[in-house]
């Protein structure tokens, strides 16, 4: 059965589609690899694949979720035929894997904003380092992941209208708020300047053609923007056929786009400031827990409020990510078998926090997960959506623009990059990353394997060849 909820407004589909947007991966991921990647080198390169690749897409998807009514499971099928049945089943893998890894995030997350708000911030790098070894590892994290899940499903449990989009009408403007507030806090301090030209300025050219910054790009471009996965679609499935959709995805993608600039601001003039350069240098996470609580808490008091913004931020940001991430199972259930949409929430969160457990117990697991799920997996979905609208069902996509007054100029560039741009470079994209994570995978694990199989010297030869 087609579902039957509605937005209350065009508005209040952008805030919520804008919110599945902007998550974590904006706060920490954005600016982090704009750093490794060469600062304006990467933006560059993000900047080319969100614009000539997502956007397109993005309407693509949005055009498939009204025009068929139908949750991500059954759009496909309904579109264009049984054969692409598949698609929908990549839409659930693709969600449910993300919101897995996704909660675990959350609870770091969670206990590192409790803590900053009533215990304080630590002294130095290797107190933040033991507090994180500390909420990365035990009970703690099963409970952070759980109750992540729970706030979740609370929400979507209320509906569209009244869990979701009002969610999204007071968060998004809040979000906003903090952040710019944050980078005018920002800018005052010592190490600004040096932050911008870290994170914005900076320009390597090298990076344009390395292969694990071009996957980051990638990555960024369709985790941030949530194009592949299936939420855009759900909230489209809810929207009222007069709304002009590539004006809506110009709106999400120009407001994720500016979260990621906005964060960047924020966290490098604290990271330039104290003296964490080498802790970001390790990883994103190094970036979140560690280097940013520890520049702050030379600042005392001011720097502890700062910290209890900035992690209540993170926070924000990434229930109104996990949010439409679990809609996406919660929509399937529903319109493939009729179930009520607590009973769907309730058997979906369930499912997701098991199979979160390993990335809550076993750190690699999460960067499996994160690399597969949060970035292969979302490539290869819309490389399918382009396929699906611009060569199986194009007229079904002229006409769902048409109908909401897209200009006929405009439908024919959409349409065309549809079917001659977005394929070829999403599938190079994806070439690049499969090779780039084998690489990567390969230089792991030859250190491990014993010496005398076979395979040991094939993966040993093929991780050399990458560069690990």
């Amino acid at each position: 059965m087609a579902v039957r909820e509605h937005w209350r407004s065009n508005l209040g589909f952008v805030l919520a589609a804008s919110g599945s947007a902007v998550g974590l991966g904006n706060l920490w991921g954005f600016a982090y690899r704009a750093s490794q990647g060469g600062g304006g080198a990467f933006l560059l390169l993000y900047l080319l694949i969100v614009l000539v690749v997502c956007l397109p897409v993005l309407v693509a998807e949005m055009a498939l979720g009204r025009s068929t009514g139908h949750s991500p499971l059954l759009a496909p099928v309904t579109a264009a035929g049984k054969g692409w049945q598949p698609l929908g089943w990549l839409f659930i893998a693709a969600s449910c894997g993300i919101l897995a890894f996704y909660a675990v995030l959350m609870g770091w997350t969670g206990h590192t904003l409790i803590h900053a708000l009533f215990v304080g911030l630590p002294a130095d790098q290797e107190a933040a380092s033991t507090f994180f070894a500390g909420v990365s590892k035990g009970n703690s994290v099963l409970v952070g992941q759980g109750l992540s899940l729970v706030l979740t499903a609370a929400v979507v449990s209320t509906g569209v209208q009244g869990g979701i989009e009002r969610l999204s009408r007071w968060a998004l403007p809040l979000l906003f708020a903090l952040l710019i507030g944050l980078a005018i806090w920002a800018s005052g301090l010592e190490g600004a300047a040096a932050g911008r030209q870290t994170f914005l300025l900076n320009f390597d050219s090298a990076q344009l053609f390395n292969l694990t910054t071009i996957r980051h790009a990638f990555n960024q471009a369709f985790f941030s923007i949530g194009t592949g996965i299936g939420c855009i679609l759900a909230y489209a499935a809810y929207l009222d056929r007069r709304a002009h959709l590539p004006r809506e995805a110009v709106a999400v993608v120009g407001m994720d786009t500016a979260v990621g600039l906005l964060a960047g601001l924020v966290t490098f003039p604290v990271v330039m400031s104290f003296g964490l350069q080498n802790t970001v240098g390790e990883s994103t996470i190094g970036a979140l827990f560690i280097s940013i609580p520890t520049g702050l808490a030379s600042l005392g008091q001011t720097g502890q409020v700062v910290a209890v913004l900035f992690f209540f931020l993170a926070y924000l940001a990434a229930i109104t990510s996990s949010v439409s991430l679990l809609e996406v199972p919660v929509a399937s259930l529903v319109d493939r078998l009729g179930w009520t949409r607590r009973r769907a929430v309730t058997v979906a969160a369930t499912v997701i926090f098991v199979l979160g457990l390993p990335s809550a117990t076993y750190g690699p697991a999460l960067d499996f997960m994160s690399d597969v799920f949060g970035g292969v997996l979302l490539i290869v979905g819309g490389l399918l959506i382009s396929l699906l609208m611009g060569w199986r069902a194009p007229a079904r996509f002229r006409e769902d623009l048409s109908q909401s007054g897209t200009p006929s100029d405009l439908r024919r560039v959409l349409l065309f990059s549809l079917r001659w741009v977005s394929p070829l470079v999403i599938a190079v994209g994806l070439v690049i990353s499969l090779w780039d994570l084998l690489g990567q995978w390969s230089s792991g694990l030859c250190p491990v394997l014993p010496s005398w199989l076979p395979v040991s010297r094939m993966v040993c030869a093929f991780g050399s060849a990458h560069g690990g």
